[in-house]
């Protein structure tokens, strides 16, 4: 089983688009029993006395759109346990990448990627500043459609 941890900023936007849309294409393919599949956050900004805020409206909104319900999902932030429990951990940009470091140390087994090194390189820039939740939303798929094929 590949066990796999998207990250980004706040664990609201972008990283819970990617574990849903991934968690769809694994189930759409038959795999679920091939793949764990999760979501984290590099800051505590939507982690409020120990409660993770859930999806984002916006975000939330493009997954409902394409079939996929983000129910129940809260942030919660990534740990340095993740390291060991998942076998990629992927994040969205740039700064995520360097807050995924910080916390994380050394990347001995080379587990930390970002998504779009998959596809062609670059950021999933993040909407909750662009407002650009669709561009989001097609990015991080084309990303996670690069992920999948790779895996397979």
């Amino acid at each position: 089983m590949t066990k796999i941890l998207f990250v980004c900023h706040g664990n609201i936007c972008r990283s819970p688009m990617a574990e849903f849309i991934f968690k769809d294409m694994v189930k759409k393919n038959g795999r679920e029993n091939d793949f764990y599949i999760e979501s984290a956050a590099t800051s505590n900004d939507e982690i409020f006395m120990g409660r993770g805020n859930p999806v984002y409206p916006p975000a939330r909104e493009q997954l409902l759109l394409h079939g996929i319900n983000p129910d129940g999902k809260t942030a919660r932030r990534l740990t340095k346990a993740d390291y060991d429990k998942f076998d990629l951990i992927i994040g969205m940009d740039k700064m995520n990448m360097r807050n995924i470091a910080l916390m994380l140390g050394e990347d001995k087994e080379g587990k930390i990627k970002k998504l779009l090194d998959y596809c062609g390189g670059g950021d999933v820039d993040d909407p909750w500043y662009t407002g650009r939740f669709k561009e989001a939303y097609d990015c991080i798929y084309r990303g996670c459609s690069a992920l999948f094929d790779e895996l397979n």
